[in-house]
């Protein structure tokens, strides 16, 4: 969260960061609670460490739109753990934070009014920042999870290598 990405088509504090993906990398390894946890703990020490700019109302939002992409796709995947099951739980995730929508809308349509002179109320702000960011953002995270998960899985947990290698073959 500390490395901030601001995105040219939408207000200010809309910032990309790839602080979902420990968080997601998480809750497919240990589960959907965990995934919570781990997101509350990000928030937590993003505060600790930066502070707070919007008196809390944004690391809540941040807290609530991370809970909102991470559970279905923990939830969806730990029914059946495929690589089918993960993209198809990231999708619905993504879709998911796609959907909400949170702060003060007056102000909001104002700050996206001046990046974007296309939004001129909540409709058009839902359609040319909110969706936008939220799709970026859920795309972006679930490749790199998709791409990373497994490698990091076997490096902090050496005891799964020992499980998933199969035994030398004996010559006679």
């Amino acid at each position: 969260m500390l490395l901030e990405i601001p995105l040219f088509f939408a207000p200010g504090f809309y910032k990309m960061d790839l602080s979902e993906l420990p968080v997601l990398m998480s809750a497919f390894y240990l589960g959907p609670v965990a995934g919570v946890i781990t997101e509350l703990l990000k928030v937590l020490l993003k505060l600790l460490l930066k502070g707070t700019s919007t008196a809390f109302v944004g690391d809540f939002a941040n807290f609530v739109v991370g809970c909102t992409f991470v559970l279905p796709a923990a939830v969806i995947y730990h029914h059946h753990k495929t690589r089918r099951t993960a993209i198809i739980g990231m999708a619905v995730g993504t879709l998911c934070m796609t959907e909400l929508f949170h702060l003060p809308i007056d102000q909001i349509v104002a700050m996206g009014t001046a990046v974007n002179k296309g939004i001129t109320s909540v409709p058009t702000l839902v359609l040319f920042a909110v969706v936008p960011f939220n799709l970026i953002k859920g795309i972006v995270d679930s490749a790199l999870t998709y791409l990373l998960y497994k490698r990091v899985e076997f490096l902090l947990f050496p005891e799964l290598r020992k499980k998933n290698q199969t035994p030398p073959v004996q010559s006679k």
